[in-house]
């Protein structure tokens, strides 16, 4: 409480001159304000003092495609028409209006969210997401149920991948899939797996480049086994039956994600780090790794640079964990762009594929996609005008004090003045011109949306 008589002054808090010219960039004009090319020369200029070429590493952000999931637009639900609810360790909180109800909503939404973001994107799919007219079970899926979608990616211009769909299903509904004891629940999961890499293939031919089709399993125990060996190796042994064809490298590629626990297999997960990191070196198959499934005080960064010395390639599920595998929407927190650092620094662009793993139902959804994508490839711009090469130099001399204050001192550059001019000269909006955009959205379209499902 204030004490009495006291004159309060009232300050009007001011938006930043460059920032107010960004919020009023003209819809539609490729072109930087003359504020914006101003600061973005000045940032070219200090970076230049660095050693870094930000046109060089503006070029090699513009040609990274990140994969932006499906499943944020519709809190993990999919289209297959039936009641299942989601189960198998994922839980989606929150009841924010709007969310998509059909493919043709979904993919509006989609396509509102790529508008605001800069570069071009690729999409990427669960297997519940398919066009189904006639129920079908996940057994007897087929390329025809997602060509909608191909023909839709091709008119965006954007590239698909793909992932299987163990989880919220009736035979899923104990817990386990591909590890199960019983033969028959395991044989149709094989069956699942087996159709969802002809579809990938399908994708990945049509599109002109592999499309990544990754298998995350939730099988495991809510409390402790008895046996941990024996549903490790019926896992192994139900994945080496759907990988047994062979399928060209140039239409679709394999991925296995590890994951550390779940709800309902808090003590138990059969597909964990140590299982996929042994499966994909002894199959050459790519390995996913989650930021949101390990310890809360453990980090996929480090592990980056560790796992690519014996798998081909990477496949990150970039996410924010909170306490637990939360699922939040990706912040430009450290290990965000620790990521990207370690990305950059061991020239893993070439071998490491970026996609998406969040879904928040207590914000807007398409907000919460421009939100993660942006501070993704914010992150990984950061970690691009990072002077890479005077670090490495001056560790590889043993200057560590060196390296220690040019580390720090980047830290400080003007990376959003440089971000800014990459917005505005992709055509996208700058600042938090974007933020207005989706609320226009928001009032125009998916506010009038009703929760009934079946009136859509």
């Amino acid at each position: 409480m204030l004490p009495k008589g006291k004159i309060v002054k009232v300050v009007r808090i001011r938006m930043p001159k460059l920032m107010r010219s960004a919020m009023h960039k003209p819809p539609g004009n490729d072109m930087p304000s003359q504020n914006l090319e101003t600061a973005f020369n000045v940032a070219v200029e200090q970076y230049d003092a660095l050693g870094v070429d930000v046109q060089a590493a503006l070029k090699q952000l513009g040609e990274v495609q990140i994969s932006v999931h499906c499943w944020q637009g519709d809190d993990v639900s999919g289209f297959e028409g039936d009641d299942t609810t989601l189960g198998n360790g994922l839980a989606v909180t929150g009841n924010y209006p709007g969310r998509a109800r059909n493919v043709s909503e979904l993919r509006s939404d989609l396509e509102v969210a790529y508008s605001l973001i800069p570069g071009k994107h690729r999409l990427n799919l669960h297997a519940l997401y398919g066009e189904f007219p006639a129920p079908v079970d996940r057994d007897g899926i087929g390329v025809e149920h997602f060509q909608g979608w191909i023909d839709w990616a091709a008119e965006q211009e954007i590239s698909l991948d793909f992932n299987p769909s163990f989880f919220s299903h009736r035979l899923a509904a104990d817990g386990f899939t591909l590890a199960h004891c019983d033969h028959a629940i395991r044989q149709f999961w094989i069956e699942h797996g087996r159709a969802t890499r002809d579809i990938a293939a399908a994708m990945g031919r049509a599109q002109g480049n592999p499309c990544i089709n990754n298998f995350w399993v939730p099988d495991g125990y809510k409390d402790t086994p008895a046996c941990r060996q024996a549903p490790r190796e019926r896992l192994a042994q139900s994945l080496d039956e759907i990988f047994v064809k062979e399928v060209s490298a140039g239409a679709t590629k394999d991925a296995v994600e590890c994951k550390l626990f779940g709800i309902g297999s808090e003590s138990y997960v059969v597909g964990s780090h140590e299982f996929y990191l042994g499966y994909a070196i002894s199959r050459n198959k790519t390995l996913c790794l989650d930021a949101g499934h390990f310890h809360p005080t453990e980090v996929i960064s480090d592990k980056i640079s560790a796992t690519l010395m014996f798998v081909p390639e990477l496949l990150l599920h970039v996410s924010r964990g909170v306490r637990w595998d939360s699922d939040h929407v990706v912040t430009f927190n450290d290990e965000l762009q620790a990521i990207m650092q370690e990305v950059v620094r061991g020239n893993y662009l070439n071998r490491v594929h970026i996609g998406l793993d969040f879904f928040d139902a207590s914000i807007n959804r398409v907000a919460a996609w421009a939100i993660g994508t942006r501070n993704t490839l914010k992150a990984l711009l950061a970690a691009l005008l990072e002077p890479t090469a005077q670090l490495q130099q001056l560790e590889k001399a043993g200057d560590l004090t060196g390296r220690l204050a040019l580390m720090e001192e980047q830290k400080t550059m003007p990376l959003g003045s440089v971000w800014n001019y990459y917005c505005a000269t992709s055509d996208v909006p700058v600042g938090l011109e974007w933020l207005e955009k989706v609320r226009q959205y928001e009032k125009s379209v998916t506010s009038l949306r009703s929760d009934d499902p079946a009136i859509a």
